[in-house]
């Protein structure tokens, strides 16, 4: 559709009037949480919009990273062991994208200004949700699409004919790409043979240097006769890695891209044949050029991957060195067509985040971000709806806690610690009257939930001191009652506050005609919350 001279993508439902949804308390359950309470972490069980909207006022703009794995809309339902799991993988087109823009739209603001959003999906929606995306982030905050080898063909999927379907995708996103600084990354892979030099004397000065191929240098290293053939390929990688900084290739100077000097010395060396020459960098490597083409070491290409040397490549934008194969025990829970390998969730916190950030995933699944988090030193906050929070999410990070040593744990030495703690998501504040058409507020509620819910909805920080419960500032504060409010009331209410500050005064029965200073503000129990936002039990 074509509107003010912009192409967009619309839906049923995208201009409907959207009340912002009620901001809900969260409850902690201190028999559900676990290990060292002070950690940062909070596992949440609930619906994830409702959630998102709870962490708002107390989180925006705070969270470095987050990924998220939502219904990939295919049509069938998600399960784990074959049992509905509360939600349909397959919703109609425009519900799912209503859902997800109302969704992003929270998680957008919850980022912080240097921070990044992956959304894990496959080819049934991705390329609407981009464009939603889009919309919500801006188009140039787009950093990539990652295509993910996600599985691999077996005698069974293969009986249709046709193409496989392999890959999956990750939309990556910035808050603000000018501001987010991506880690560098390198990836496992076979030695590259182009590097095809070998330096006999290393430890000679350059200009004495002389050079055979690698294979001839490999062959010298031990009689063919006492060589295992099965493994002569891994040893001669082994070969190559252990010895990469003394095997090279040339590569060309190009005249226009490498720096005045390096050029220069470029045409000095083709009038100084079979000579090696040298242009010295104090902050860099030296340049070495010979016959006009300089000497590429491979020991750039060797990184410790897991604490091993290994050869490897930059990180490109299509991901098939994760295997996926043998992740359903990772984390001791199962979790069919769903489950993500720790090294996914891995590769994607190193990309964009350091230790003690704080990552967010609404979509918890199984619970493989939050694993992943606790084991690399991020702090985390993950969402689930319905038993999944106990029975995958819960179960998976007591376990992680305890030392699990599945998934990466081996890799980044894991052997335990930490903690979080385990939130219920409130009920709605506000509840219909069983017998009148009026709201009411939630029979549920407490005084002291009453109190916390109203600072949350008028956007104090709730935190009682003597007569009030919650302060916006040093001088404003707010004050709720189950009294009558009245002007001797108020009087007593203003003795507790200073000359030059104000307080909000919220009660169930208040005066008519009140005639208030210029300092007091009087709401209503419940009219004037419901002027807030929008109260429902449940939503889509």
């Amino acid at each position: 559709m074509q509107k003010s001279g912009k192409l967009e993508l619309t839906w049923v439902g995208k201009y409907g009037k959207h009340e912002p949804l009620e901001p809900r308390i969260l409850l902690e359950k201190p028999d559900l949480s676990y290990g060292d309470p002070e950690s940062g972490n909070m596992l949440i069980h609930g619906d994830n919009l409702l959630a998102l909207r709870a962490l708002e006022q107390n989180f925006a703009g705070e969270i470095k990273c987050i990924y998220i794995d939502p219904p990939f809309n295919t049509g069938s339902r998600i399960d784990a062991d074959g049992n509905e799991i509360g939600y349909d993988d397959g919703v109609e087109h425009s519900i799912w994208l209503d859902m997800m823009a109302e969704r992003m739209e929270i998680l957008h603001r919850l980022l912080s200004n240097d921070g990044a959003m992956f959304i894990h999906l496959d080819d049934n929606e991705v390329d609407y949700c981009r464009v939603v995306a889009d919309e919500i982030f801006g188009r140039k905050n787009f950093m990539n699409r990652i295509t993910i080898d996600s599985r691999s063909p077996s005698a069974f999927s293969t009986v249709n004919p046709g193409v496989f379907k392999a890959a999956e995708y990750l939309l990556f996103y910035a808050k603000n790409r000018s501001q987010l600084v991506e880690n560098p990354i390198r990836v496992q892979r076979t030695p590259d043979y182009a590097y095809d030099k070998f330096i006999e004397n290393i430890e000679a000065d350059f200009p004495d240097w002389t050079y055979i191929t690698v294979a001839e240098a490999y062959e010298r290293t031990k009689p063919k006769q006492f060589r295992n053939p099965q493994k002569a390929v891994e040893d001669y990688h082994k070969f190559i890695i252990h010895n990469a900084h003394r095997i090279f290739r040339f590569t060309a100077i190009s005249d226009s891209g490498a720096g005045q000097a390096i050029v220069r010395l470029k045409y000095e060396s083709l009038e100084r044949p079979n000579e090696i020459l040298c242009h010295e960098r104090s902050e860099r490597d030296n340049v070495l050029i010979l016959n006009g083409q300089q000497l590429s070491f491979y020991s750039k290409n060797i990184a410790l991957i897991d604490g091993k040397p290994c050869a490897t490549t930059i990180l490109t934008d299509i991901w098939a060195d994760i295997a996926w194969e043998g992740i359903a025990n990772e984390g001791g829970v199962k979790f069919k067509k769903g489950k993500k390998p720790e090294r996914l969730l891995r590769r994607c916190l190193e990309l964009v985040t350091k230790p003690g950030d704080l990552v967010l995933d609404s979509f918890l699944g199984s619970g493989t971000t939050a694993a992943v988090a606790h084991k690399t030193g991020r702090r985390w906050i993950g969402i689930e709806l319905g038993e999944h929070a106990y029975t995958h999410c819960k179960a998976r990070l007591d376990k992680v806690i305890d030392g699990d040593q599945s998934g990466i744990s081996k890799a980044v030495a894991w052997h335990g610690g930490g903690g979080y703690k385990f939130y219920e998501l409130a009920p709605s504040l506000l509840e219909k009257h069983p017998l009148l058409p009026i709201y009411r507020i939630n029979t549920e509620y407490t005084f002291e939930m009453l109190c916390e819910a109203i600072c949350k909805l008028e956007g104090f920080t709730y935190k009682p001191e003597g007569e009030m419960h919650g302060y916006s500032s040093e001088m404003r504060f707010i004050h709720i009652s189950r009294d009558f409010i009245s002007g001797d009331y108020i009087n007593k209410v203003m003795k507790m506050i200073g000359e030059n500050q104000s307080v909000l005064i919220y009660s169930v029965r208040i005066q008519s005609g009140l005639r208030l200073p210029e300092n007091v503000e009087v709401k209503k129990i419940p009219n004037d919350l419901q002027k807030k936002c929008r109260f429902e039990s449940e939503v889509r």
